[in-house]
């Protein structure tokens, strides 16, 4: 499992990123995502990025709702890619 890299308090949301994104030819938010993040933290959205010339999606980021603050973002977002990526 991927390590925290960065951890920014960016408006409304805390964003821990987990990999580089200009590895990834494409980065969404997919509606599946939803449930395993909500399920760790309410309010939060997982980036997904695809690298090119794999059909594989990795987390890329995770944005967790500015009040858990930010260490608390981390161990949430750690646990919400434990639960997508294992």
């Amino acid at each position: 499992m991927p390590s925290a890299s960065k951890v920014e308090t960016e408006d409304e949301y805390i964003h821990v990123r987990f990999r580089d994104p200009d590895r990834f030819d494409e980065i969404r938010t997919p509606d599946w995502a939803e449930n395993p993040a909500r399920s760790v933290s309410e309010g939060s959205e997982v980036r997904m990025g695809q690298e090119e010339g794999s059909d594989d999606w990795k987390v890329e980021s995770v944005l967790i709702k500015k009040n858990v603050g930010e260490d608390e973002a981390e161990a949430q977002a750690s646990e919400i890619v434990d639960k997508i990526e294992s």
